[in-house]
């Protein structure tokens, strides 16, 4: 008998497993799919706003601090940003999210590691915030 392709995928130790069809690029900064079994944390928009209400200065640290906010909150479940199985992010300006890839990335790197989950990126005409560049909402997985 053979082995499960779920057991296969999960064997490198991983809270969550992505999922890559064979043949296709991997992505860049994110996964295709992910797959996950446990408790599910699911984080509302989060924006780069600290808890005193002052805003970072510029798209890249706003990004930074919105996803601190989102493992603060995972932190009250136990969660950390490895559980992270889903992020969206909303942009209000999607040149301005372009033309900050790089400073993006790092910023991204120094909270979430190498973790990159099922993503998507959508360009908003506003937020509720008038000063948010963007927002991010996360869907997280405990393992069982």
């Amino acid at each position: 008998m053979s082995e499960s392709p779920i057991r296969k995928l999960r064997d490198d130790g991983a809270p969550n497993a992505v999922l890559q069809p064979a043949g296709w690029p991997r992505p860049k900064g994110f996964a295709n799919g992910i797959l996950a079994r446990g408790e599910m944390v699911f984080v509302g928009g989060m924006i780069g706003q600290d808890g005193q209400g002052r805003f970072a200065e510029g798209f890249a640290a706003q990004m930074k601090l919105a996803l601190e906010n989102i493992a603060a909150v995972l932190a009250e479940a136990g969660a950390a940003p490895e559980h992270i199985v889903r992020l969206t992010w909303y942009v209000r300006d999607m040149d301005e999210y372009l033309s900050s890839l790089t400073a993006l990335g790092a910023a991204y790197r120094e909270v979430m590691g190498r973790h990159f989950p099922a993503m998507a990126v959508v360009e908003v005409a506003r937020l509720v915030e008038p000063l948010a560049r963007l927002e991010i909402e996360a869907t997280a997985v405990l393992p069982a």
